[in-house]
């Protein structure tokens, strides 16, 4: 049986560098002034989840989408992780992260969940990014503005993530993007393969 995250998913923000480098003269201007100082999160709701396998529908009117392969760590409860499962954060292509990206990334169907949970340090992973079978991206976790174990501990200083919740390690930029009609694998080594085809939501 497929695994579907039983809590909430939360996504992660500038989380690696080349995100936060290409965004950052963007953060000394109003309303904010500076870099953030605490991880910036928002929350991938329950109607997000797609299975491994699971046709993806691209709402009227949505040329592409901005494909986000990153790492979900799986709480087993408020400081341990029980593993990691390969997630595909789509978004729709915006250009400010200074808002809530709710409208951008909560649609019906927009997070790929991997088959399985597994036991993974992050930081030796690696995911292969093929949509309609060639590699369009090769993304790594030994880089990131917060490494896992650092991330966990700045989010717990301002809330308690509980058993089955999942934080997204966030998605390296720049992003591929796929239309619908594409199929979109991302695979790990050590994760194995998430896979879904994107189609045109019915009218």
């Amino acid at each position: 049986m497929s695994y579907l995250p039983r809590g909430t998913v939360y996504g992660t923000l500038l989380n690696f560098r080349s995100e936060f480098e290409a965004l950052r003269p963007q953060m000394d201007q109003a309303p904010y002034k500076a870099p953030p100082r605490a991880p910036v999160l928002y929350v991938k709701t329950a109607n997000t989840f797609s299975p491994h396998g699971a046709a993806i529908a691209l709402p009227p009117g949505v040329a592409d989408v901005e494909i986000g392969a990153t790492l979900g760590m799986v709480m087993k409860n408020a400081t341990e992780v029980a593993g990691c499962v390969l997630m595909n954060d789509l978004s729709l292509p915006h250009a400010s992260f200074f808002r809530p990206p709710v409208k951008f990334k909560c649609l019906d169907g927009f997070l790929g969940v991997g088959l399985q949970v597994r036991p993974a340090d992050p930081a030796t992973l690696r995911i292969e990014v093929r949509i309609n079978g060639e590699l369009r991206q090769t993304v790594r976790f030994d880089a990131l503005v917060r490494a896992p174990a650092n991330l966990l501990a700045d989010v717990a200083g301002f809330m308690t993530l509980g058993e089955g919740d999942v934080l997204l390690l966030g998605c390296d930029a720049p992003r591929p993007r796929a239309r619908a009609g594409d199929r979109v694998e991302l695979h790990s080594p050590a994760l194995g393969t998430l896979s879904n085809t994107l189609v045109a939501q019915a009218s």
